[in-house]
């Protein structure tokens, strides 16, 4: 075994003495067997114990937890459904927040999650309860996600999540947009997501015709005045589109952004070998399993490299003998499985029962081609692997029909419904009498999965599921338990066998003594790809993951043609993977280093993985002139400007000081209508205000103000055109901005320490293996507020890990995000002392009527905070003086910033007694004008 096997079987497999990986075998197989009851246990340990020895892998969750007690499930995807009602069911279908909260149990338990959201009726729909318009399904998919980044599932892994919505639903155009964008500013990041593409839909697209986009929901009365109608089908037609044109922007987004991807819907249904009982709508989020609600994966694959005998020689030979008996005892193992298993909910517990549906394919295909000779991209190669699983699908169901025998059919058998199936009718005529006369124990048995780390980890590194070689040889990092990143030469199976059998040691020599024979995947062509799933998919009676990998210029009139000819030649799905400057290249090689990875990606053998940064920028140095406002007895010039929004008025404030430049250096809102959370944003701007830095505070104002919080509304700034803002806080921001450009702010050039000194310009990215994050729960009483916050952090290139990005999930005042937003930024800038101030300004925000108790999270003693936003400052705070980087005070532990105080009066002489005040704690403050304010040094607080 090489070392990276070692490693990733004891990572992730070994469970408490175990030391070999025929303990892992052990055990898996006598937990398997015990199902059987007493009297057959131990009949049925030796040959699946032997099983296992021989090629049959388990998926990764049953390695992991059979027979170690540990309440995870032990099936890899689940499909849950989501209706279109925000609680209860609607329709069979549960409603948005109970799918939620069922999803969140499904991936807390260690299952990924499939959904289609086309029920969600479309956004300006009528939604006659509340007599208002729908938001539309993008809206609640980003409630699925961020419930997926906050939820860690069994196994210290992150949920994942296939997001469907059908071709003809009205926010289908939207929905592809979602992702086609650069892969820092993608929406949805933990969802993979696919459109469900109908037959009706490609013979549009085929002949140029018009297709309507419908739903059962009711339109608002201003669509149904723009054209909507209702059709004889009961359905409602929102608007027709050209097909073409809609077929061209989800290639175009999929050739440029690697999403979405395409399942046609109608074929899964009409080759369901339970058509008649269940209706397909979604799959699991690799898309090898088109599941019914509550739909599961039972998965296991054959290691074909073990089939092979007299490898790499004339006389190589697939071993039927040993195949056939693998698979025997592997489909009994996977029915077993369903018996053991954990289940997240009790429906799908009931689903899995009712159908007994299993899912056995088969990993190290490319190797055992080089094996037997054959070129991957070949006829003849393509005809050895279709044979191949034609074997496997004939053993399988006859394994499944003698279950039947001995333990009964599954329940929704139904034998004249089944045969009927287009896939039960290419079987043999022997097995279909069979499963006539005898019933069958599983309803599906066949499924072509990605294998991951279990090909590592149980097949040595073979090659994974029925995709081609990547590299024969790469690096690979992995942390150890110290901290400490060891790299591993990572051989590819096929490829230290045959060194093995040429007596070759050095890899030049290997590489040059190569076959013809020996390809990997970068050398065969998008259609040969795809040929191999079109080769194997009429023995697959679920689906099949392959990654049709194209090069960067590849032509797009050729890449969309893949599609067509997917459909054309009766595929139920195509994936295709194109490496470009707009997505993220989870692994490369280059002619530099054949053995590289891209270090920016998380390790996916970390299970304590974060974003790791390459380089750093300098600290920042005199960039902040005034840490607090600064006071003249003189007073200063100020600008009101007053915000009409849909839910009431308020006003924006902004001070500046006449000095050499007109210096703006404070914002502040006034209003009983200002939204909560406005105020708090304000006061942390302020202090960007008073940075000498203009480049930075333009650039949060720009990033502020594409924050939305639903209900977008004009806002006119003096002769400008109208600003369409996306709620208070965009308008705000951009109000911010205008100001500013009148005092001439951004029209000089100075120098820009705070910009220079960020980690990122923009919020790095994890990648779809995930990463951690600090998470804490926040309940404010009195305001209502209960919510998660979340702080995701990266590691730096010492090894110290540092937060990047904070946001909240769950009830809290929409406002909020423009802080969470600001604060952000500020978490990227290298010197933690600029947060650490900022956070130390907010430690007294304070609401009326938003105070609550709460523990302090370094005592957990019950303290007084004075607002929400206060509480979450002292979260933050918290955080980073666990990591070592601020100290009990909030100060940085390090720091090279300078801060040039302000040389004005710090104490007016009309200074009057009064509360103390949250910037400089003098005991100063009343009330003026209906407002707090302080007579020390001007500090002007909430407005009622």
């Amino acid at each position: 075994m090489q070392e990276i096997t070692k490693e990733i079987l004891k990572e992730k497999y070994l469970k408490g003495d175990e030391k070999h990986i025929n303990d892992v075998r052990e055990r898996v197989a006598f937990a398997l067997a015990d199902v059987e009851g007493e009297g057959k246990a131990i009949t049925y340990r030796l040959p699946f114990y032997n099983a296992l020895k021989r090629g049959f892998i388990p998926a990764g969750r049953i390695n992991s937890a059979a027979g170690t007690g540990i309440q995870a499930t032990l099936l890899n995807c689940f499909v849950q459904p989501v209706g279109d009602s925000m609680i209860g069911h609607e329709n069979g279908k549960p409603g948005i927040m109970v799918a939620v909260e069922q999803a969140s149990e499904t991936m807390r338990r260690g299952g990924g999650v499939g959904y289609d959201f086309s029920r969600i009726r479309p956004m300006g729909a009528k939604v006659k309860g509340t007599h208002s318009s729908a938001s539309g399904p993008l809206s609640y998919m980003r409630v699925f996600d961020a419930m997926c980044q906050t939820v860690e599932s069994a196994g210290s892994r992150r949920g994942a999540q296939m997001g469907i919505l059908r071709c003809d639903h009205p926010d289908i155009e939207a929905f592809v947009a979602a992702k086609a964008k650069p892969y820092t500013e993608k929406e949805l990041s933990q969802f993979n997501i696919s459109v469900a593409v109908t037959d009706e839909f490609m013979l549009a697209v085929r002949d140029e015709k018009n297709f309507d986009l419908v739903h059962p929901a009711e339109p608002s009365d201003d669509l149904i005045a723009q054209g909507a109608y209702c059709r004889d089908d009961g359905l409602w037609v929102y608007r027709s589109v050209n097909a073409r044109e809609l077929w061209e922007k989800i290639m175009q987004s999929t050739y440029d952004f690697a999403d979405p991807g395409v399942v046609f819907i109608d074929r899964m249904n009409e080759e369901n070998n339970l058509a008649y009982c269940e209706s397909i709508e979604a799959t699991n989020p690799c898309g090898e399993q088109p599941l019914p609600d509550y739909g599961c994966c039972c998965l296991g694959s054959i290691n074909l490299v073990e089939m092979v005998k007299n490898p790499f020689t004339p006389d190589a030979y697939l071993d039927v003998k040993r195949l056939g008996e693998t698979v025997h005892y592997a489909v009994r193992m996977l029915d077993n499985t369903l018996d053991l298993t954990v289940w997240p909910l009790e429906e799908q517990r009931q689903e899995a029962h009712a159908k007994r549906r299993i899912g056995l394919g088969m990993t190290g295909l490319a190797d055992a081609l080089l094996m037997m000779g054959l070129k991957y991209d070949t006829d003849s190669a393509r005809k050895w692997a279709g044979d191949t699983l034609r074997m496997i699908r004939d053993v399988a169901y006859e394994a499944s029909v003698e279950l039947a025998k001995e333990k009964g059919a599954f329940p929704m058998f139904d034998a004249e419904a089944y045969l009927k199936s287009p896939f039960i009718k290419r079987l043999p005529v022997h097995l279909r009498d069979a499963i006539r006369k005898h019933g069958i124990r599983n309803s599906h048995l066949l499924s072509i999965a990605p294998t991951g780390t279990i090909s590592i980890a149980f097949g040595d590194n073979c090659s994974s599921g029925i995709e081609p070689v990547f590299s024969w040889f790469y690096d690979r990092k992995v942390r150890q338990a110290d901290g400490s990143v060891k790299t591993y030469r990572v051989y590819d199976k096929g490829y230290l066998m045959f060194k093995e059998h040429m007596g070759i040691e050095d890899d030049e020599e290997a590489m040059a003594a190569m076959p013809e024979h020996f390809v990997t995947a970068h050398e065969i062509s998008a259609e040969d790809h795809a040929a191999m799933v079109a080769a194997i998919a009429p023995y697959c009676d679920s689906a099949i993951s392959k990654t049709v990998n194209v090069p960067e210029d590849y032509l797009y009139e050729d890449f969309k043609d893949l599609y067509m000819k997917a459909w054309e030649k009766g595929l139920k799905g195509i994936t295709t993977y194109r490496p470009n400057s707009q997505v993220d290249s989870v692994l490369s090689v280059s002619n530099d280093n054949p053995a590289g990875t891209d270090e920016t990606q998380p390790d996916d053998s970390d299970p304590d993985r974060r974003v790791v940064l390459k380089e750093l920028p300098e600290s920042p140095t005199t960039t902040l002139r005034w840490p607090k406002r600064p006071t003249s007895v003189y007073g200063n010039p100020s600008w009101t400007f007053v915000t009409d929004t849909p839910h009431g008025k308020f006003a924006t404030v902004v001070g500046h000081i006449e000095n050499g430049h007109n210096h703006p250096f404070e914002v502040w809102v006034n209003g009983s209508d200002q939204p909560r959370g406005l105020g708090a944003l304000a006061k942390s701007l302020s202090m960007d205000m008073r940075s000498e830095d203009r480049a930075w505070l333009k650039m949060k104002l720009d990033a502020i103000q594409k924050v939305v919080e639903g209900g977008a509304f004009p806002v006119i700034i003096g002769d400008n055109p109208p600003f369409m803002a996306g709620g208070a806080v965009a308008a705000f921001a951009r109000i911010v901005a205008y100001r500013c450009e009148q005092l001439g702010v951004f029209d000089y050039d100075n120098d820009t320490p705070v910009v220079d000194a960020l980690m990122s310009p923009k919020e790095p990215k994890t990648g779809e293996t995930g990463t951690l994050s600090w998470t804490v729960d926040v309940k404010n009483p009195n305001t209502g507020d209960d919510f998660l916050l979340v702080l995701k952090e990266l590691e730096l290139p010492n090894g110290q890990r540092r937060p990047y990005s904070v946001w909240m999930a769950g009830s809290y005042p929409k406002a909020m995000d423009g802080l969470m937003k600001s604060l952000s930024f500020d978490l990227r800038v290298m010197d933690v002392a600029w947060v650490g101030m900022k956070l130390r300004q907010l430690l007294n925000y304070y609401e009326p009527q938003g105070e609550f108790m709460a523990k302090d999270p370094a005592t957990s003693k019950g303290k007084l905070w004075p607002s929400t936003a206060a509480y979450i400052a002292r979260l933050l705070q918290f955080r980073l003086q666990r990591l070592g980087l601020l100290d009990a005070d909030g100060n940085a532990v390090e720091t090279g910033m300078t801060i040039e105080e302000s040389t004005a009066p710090d104490v007016p002489t009309n200074a009057v007694a009064g509360k103390p005040c949250p910037e400089c704690n003098s005991h100063t403050v009343i009330r003026r004008d209906g407002c707090d304010f302080c007579t020390n040094c001007g500090w002007v607080g909430h407005c009622g």
